[in-house]
């Protein structure tokens, strides 16, 4: 059973990055779109992104991370684990933070420049590293 939950939580881990990595980088070319029906191209791409594949790839990704800690209550014991669960809270944040965005733009509020995304759509990168650093290699 192990095996299977965790096979399938790394499947919806990288769904949910695929996601995380793309809408932001949607914003970046809707931030720099000026024509009203590439505009409102954009605003559906990016709800269909985070309505159908991001939310619900995240709610799998950290259900099945819950049940795994559920099968492996041991982890809780190791600093790793602590450490992988506080990026995970900083990563649905970030989600959260996208949603945000997402409303601003669907609502033609957005007031940043293609700049900024290029910049916030790298965040997720580094706190992949980490989580696969911290869960392969279990420094403490």
């Amino acid at each position: 059973m192990y095996l299977w939950v965790k096979a399938f939580h790394i499947i919806f881990v990288v769904t949910w990055f695929a996601a995380l990595f793309y809408l932001p980088r949607l914003f970046v070319y809707h931030a720099m779109t000026e024509d009203r029906p590439g505009i409102e191209r954009f605003k559906v791409m990016e709800r269909k992104l985070f309505r159908g594949i991001m939310t619900p790839s995240a709610v799998l990704a950290v259900g099945l991370g819950i049940w795994l800690i559920a099968l492996m209550p041991g982890w809780l014991q190791q600093g790793w684990l602590h450490a992988k669960i506080a990026l995970v809270a900083l990563l649905i944040g970030y989600h959260f933070y996208c949603w945000v965005l997402l409303k601003r733009f669907l609502e033609d509020r957005n007031k940043r420049d293609h700049r900024w995304f290029r910049w916030f759509n790298e965040a997720p990168v580094l706190v992949l590293i980490a989580v696969v650093l911290l869960v392969e290699l279990k420094p403490f």
